[in-house]
């Protein structure tokens, strides 16, 4: 019978699928486990493997909640062997969480991650927390996406995943490649329950404004590196945990300014709706670390529900102060949906002007 998924435009089928397996890991939060989601979970299974893609959970990766916050090293594990095992094409992060940091000892110890991902061609996706990995990544030379991830997007709980997270997500799983970002046409407001009576509950529009350009060029260029800004801002700050920047520092985990200098800086804010005042001190606390006197530009993604829209704009502008950097604003990229996919370490040309951002594979 043929599996493929009948949604899918055409184009993508008259090529060879890239992805034939998927291996989910749950680097951050074990949700993935919990009996609560186990209607998502079944979605999003059935999802993928309409595509004739096989899926696997990580042999980790459903052990729940309290065991995955006390074996960190467990999820370490999952990520090495879905590195080392040569059948998986994409790893896929369950969803986020708060405590990745604390793989860093399982893999860099003794440069475990470094082995076991040297070469890789494998696509890793995933965002928030995931953040981490991405710069753990980012240290061993690998290319990664940045921007969803299995439970925030395959198993959305409306009839199909949004349909422009299906597009980036198909392109992905269909070229192992995102060749251009364009902005959503709409965006959404977050689900406030999850549970089965929502199955098929779509979620409420709202038209989008597009990319905003904030200051500086409309047309910059350089690899895009960054994430979630609260995640970032917790390599520096103790509030969260305590242990979490001087293990950031003992495995130099976030890049030098060496390594930002001609980068792009993407930035996108998390489910928290941070305080202006709280938003503030995270940019602060990057300018600090030399990051704006060095990057091509920002990219900050839309605020979840678009809390402090306009807060966080102004913030961006005054807290650089850097009036010729340019700073484009409203990307469709981490928590507020729909979710794009940005390629990470690739070279990108951000056209704010024709609202497009291109990336030119295979230039390094």
């Amino acid at each position: 019978a043929d599996k493929r998924n009948p949604s899918i435009p055409k184009e993508y089928w008259e090529k060879p699928v890239r992805v034939k397996k998927i291996a989910i890991v749950s680097p951050s939060l074990g949700l993935l486990g919990e009996p609560f989601v186990k209607h998502e979970k079944e979605i999003g299974f059935r999802r993928l493997r309409s595509y004739g893609i096989e899926v696997v959970a990580a042999a980790n990766a459903c052990k729940g909640i309290e065991f995955l916050k006390r074996h960190p090293e467990a999820r370490a594990q999952d990520l090495l062997d879905a590195f080392r095992d040569p059948s998986v094409d994409m790893i896929l992060c369950a969803i986020g969480g708060d405590d990745t940091y604390r793989l860093l000892p399982h893999l860099f110890g003794h440069d475990e991650l470094l082995h076991a991902a040297r070469n890789s061609q494998k696509i890793f996706l995933g965002f928030s927390d995931a953040t981490v990995n991405h710069f753990m990544l980012h240290k061993a030379g690998i290319h990664t996406f940045y921007g969803q991830s299995f439970l925030s997007d395959v198993c959305e709980l409306e009839d199909e995943m949004l349909p422009y997270s299906r597009k980036y997500f198909e392109e992905l799983l269909a070229t192992g490649t995102i060749q251009e970002i364009r902005p959503s046409d709409v965006w959404y407001g977050e689900r406030t329950a999850f549970d089965e009576s929502q199955i098929g509950v779509k979620r409420v529009r709202h038209p989008n404004r597009g990319f905003e350009l904030l200051q500086g060029n409309a047309v910059f260029s350089g690899k895009i590196l960054g994430g979630c800004i609260e995640t970032i801002y917790d390599m520096f700050d103790h509030a969260r945990h305590d242990d979490s920047p001087a293990l950031c520092r003992q495995y130099d985990i976030f890049p030098s300014v060496d390594d930002w200098r001609g980068k792009i800086l993407l930035l996108e804010s998390s489910e928290e709706c941070a305080k202006p005042e709280i938003y503030q001190k995270m940019l602060q606390t990057l300018k600090a670390a030399g990051i704006f006197a060095v990057v091509n530009g920002v990219l900050a993604g839309k605020p979840m529900n678009e809390v402090h829209y306009e807060e966080y704009k102004r913030l961006l502008i005054s807290e650089i102060n850097k009036p010729d950097l340019p700073i484009v604003y409203n990307l469709n990229i981490g928590h507020a949906t729909p979710r794009g996919i940005v390629p990470l370490n690739v070279e990108a040309t951000v056209d704010a002007a024709r609202q497009v951002i291109r990336f030119a594979w295979g230039r390094e």
